[in-house]
């Protein structure tokens, strides 16, 4: 058997002190997997889209075909944008690290660790996929963060603390089956090294595909290299002479001698594989029956066996490592994988229960949003400050609103005039669209969330950016209507669903922010480990602006649009907004006490 190369390969230490060796994904099979995954999103889309407009078509007469059409809309919209970005969260997370398109390349994610990826882990390298994979220039950056990194991560991945990696089909050892008796006694050595006996067997696999007469050529070599092994060997060609040689070799490795030139721990290499080499395909075949039916599928008893199993086989790979020296052989190789894939099945992360879901949205999301108060408060001044100064300036001074605003803003504003005149509303949406923009809406904010978390990775600069330009772009649009006296008429839309949508983006941008100090201000932490550390805080903040975001964009499509409302009413809503929210932060954590202790791992 050829040794495996493990040259690209990343080493972690598993909870029970042993070693083990990761080959790392090249770039191909994870480009490969990538345009798998996407082929089957869009795939999935499309066949939506064409069943939601079946199911229009298919209502009968008197039915109102506008109004289905729109909730139709609105829900794959909805769908398709979940879709594009649950996918790869929830395949990772629930199958083990695994999308379909990584599971047909034969890759795995998993935690720098070993232990299996999370849906915190999942989501942080996955939202920064919009840094990684951005078109141009920029969509290099996660290509080339893989080439450049010894551990073949992209941009995602080193601030997730996740990395992905190969896993080959292992055949069974060769050393594990009968092995026809020599013409004489096994030797109490062998005589040569692993390296001679590599080429003597694959000579041995391939005599018959080769000519006769290159066959002929090859044994004479064979036998002129190893003469000094060959001394005892019976009379008869030198094709009988090697085969014969071959055999002895191979019973005497088979029954565990060492080779003449080892020394130390080295010796007993051949001595542990030779005893412990069956045992090990059995465990091979019913690790194949658990990782196919879940630990579940082996029963009580046999999951204990599995587990005392795993311990003595960790116990087998840290003697195997210490005779081979270091070096790699196709033994080491293969215990190797068998321990790796074991410990990610033992490891592997169980079902989320829903209360544990309602445990993380009710008590972990706000009690790290009281947590990150101070980041809180920096984003939301960075959002706040330059949205007052800009209103003021443009609201004196409206020519200003062409530095801040497109001309179509100022053109909406001049029909803003006409339609306060005709006691119209801010936007004029038709009750029956209502359905599709709130899902519009929704995937929109959602979408500006995440890519202010996703800047975080430029050292928190872009995030600024970003919370800074909207702040200009929201006061300059505020500061203009107000010039034009119906300051009111954009108040009545905004107040709605305003202060649970400008708080989302405070939390965006204070997750960006936390990123951005595990880069800068690292504290006593090493950097990667602050990095590591403050996404993960970063994730929950995200996924708290996430909910926020869901409750606002229904309001905003649906409430914030009605005309009649009186501006004194459509305050009194956002008030109640308000409170609610103030009562969430500060009294979520007594949900605990009637929910299951445990919040769902987001490492």
């Amino acid at each position: 058997m050829t040794t495996p190369s493990l040259q690209e390969r990343v080493e972690v230490e598993t909870p029970e002190l042993v070693v083990l060796s990761y080959d790392i994904a090249g770039v191909g099979s994870r480009v490969a997997a990538a345009v798998i995954d996407l082929l089957i999103v869009v795939v999935c889309s499309f066949a939506l889209s064409l069943f939601a407009a079946r199911m229009v078509e298919g209502l009968p007469s008197y039915a109102n075909v506008e109004r289905a059409t729109g909730w139709a809309l609105a829900v794959v919209a909805l769908i398709q944008f979940i879709a594009l970005w649950a996918y790869y969260v929830l395949f990772e997370a629930l199958a083990d690290g695994r999308t379909p398109g990584k599971r047909l390349m034969h890759l795995r994610v998993v935690r720098d660790g070993g232990l299996s990826v999370t849906f915190g882990a999942s989501a942080v390298r996955n939202l920064l996929r919009l840094l990684d994979l951005q078109p141009g220039i920029a969509g290099a950056t996660g290509i080339i963060s893989m080439i450049l990194n010894r551990e073949g991560k992209r941009l995602g991945d080193i601030i997730a603390g996740t990395l992905v990696v190969r896993e080959q089909v292992l055949a069974p050892l060769a050393n594990a089956t009968p092995v026809a008796a020599a013409p004489t006694a096994a030797r109490a050595q062998a005589e040569l090294t692993d390296a001679e006996f590599d080429v003597l067997d694959r000579f041995a696999e391939r005599r018959a595909a080769i000519d006769p007469q290159r066959r002929s050529q090859f044994a004479a070599q064979l036998a002129q290299r190893f003469a000094a092994a060959l001394v005892h060997a019976p009379e008869g060609t030198p094709l009988a002479k090697v085969m014969w040689l071959h055999t002895a070799e191979r019973a005497a490795r088979a029954q565990g001698a060492s080779v003449r030139s080892d020394v130390g721990a080295a010796r007993e290499r051949h001595a542990i594989v030779a005893t412990n080499a069956p045992r090990w395909n059995a465990f091979a075949a019913r690790l194949a029956v658990a990782q196919k039916g879940g630990l579940r599928s082996l029963g009580e008893q046999g999951v204990r066996e599995f587990v005392a199993e795993y311990r003595e086989l960790t116990a087998d790979l840290a003697r195997l490592r210490t005779a081979t020296r270091g070096g790699a052989s196709s033994e080491l190789f293969y215990l190797n994988r068998l321990v790796s894939s074991a410990h990610n099945l033992l490891y592997r992360r169980r079902t989320i229960r829903p209360t544990q879901v309602l445990d993380f949205l009710l008590v972990a999301v706000p009690t790290e949003i009281r947590r990150s108060s101070s980041v809180v408060m920096l984003a939301a001044l960075l959002l706040f400050a330059p949205m007052i100064a800009t209103g003021v300036t443009v609201a004196r001074n409206p020519d200003a609103a062409l530095i801040f605003l497109p001309p179509s803003m100022l053109d909406r504003a001049e029909e803003g005039v006409r339609a306060a005149e005709r006691g119209d509303g801010y936007v004029d949406i038709p009750s029956v669209y209502r359905p599709t923009a709130a899902s519009r809406i929704l995937a929109n904010n959602v979408q500006v969330a995440f890519n202010a978390f996703a800047a975080g990775a430029t050292a928190g600069v872009l995030t600024c950016v970003v919370l800074v330009t909207n702040g200009l772009s929201i006061g300059a649009v505020l500061g203009l209507y107000e010039s034009k006296g119906i300051l009111s008429l954009i108040a009545a839309f905004i107040a709605p669903h305003g202060v649970l949508e400008l708080f989302a983006i405070c939390l965006a941008g204070a997750a960006g922010l936390l990123v951005g100090a595990g880069m800068l201000l690292p504290g006593d932490r090493t950097r990667r480990r602050a990095i590591v550390e403050n996404a993960r805080r970063a994730i929950v903040l995200v996924a708290g602006a996430a909910l926020l975001l869901c409750i606002a964009g229904p309001i905003e499509g649906f409430i914030s649009p009605i005309p009649w409302w009186p501006l004194e009413l459509k305050l009194s809503f956002s008030a109640v907004t308000a409170v609610l929210l103030y009562v969430y932060l500060r009294q979520g954590a007594r949900v605990r006490s009637r929910l299951a202790p445990s919040v769902p791992d987001t490492d």
